[in-house]
């Protein structure tokens, strides 16, 4: 059997593999295979980072809409129950918005939705 070579697959290979380890700590961006090894635990960490972004900036809209519901003596849960029955449609991203930037525009929503 002939000999194979892998100059130019293996260093690409690897090359991809410590361009992604680019500033980890220690060896684990120096050497491939704990570089490897770190690479596919960032890659893990990554996804999972990308689902609980979408729980968390949920939360983040809902309290601060809660925050805002509060200066009007109205609970969050009361408030959007009211919206849904007034039928405005409006998702927690803008109510957020309008809780934080204009709060005029909010409070005319809570007096529409009462």
């Amino acid at each position: 059997m002939t000999r194979v070579k892998r100059g130019n697959v293996a260093r690409r290979r690897r090359k991809k593999v410590l361009k992604l380890a680019k500033g980890f700590q220690g060896s684990q961006s120096n050497l491939f295979r704990t570089a490897k090894q770190q690479v596919l635990k960032a890659l893990r960490y990554s996804y999972v980072g990308r689902k609980n972004k979408k729980r968390d900036y949920r939360r983040l809209w809902i309290t601060r809409i809660n925050a805002a519901a509060n200066l009007h003596n109205k609970t969050y849960s009361d408030f959007i129950h009211s919206l849904k029955k007034s039928s405005i449609a409006l998702n927690r991203k803008m109510l957020a918005q309008l809780a934080v930037i204009d709060i005029q525009v909010f409070a005319l929503l809570i007096k529409l939705s009462s």
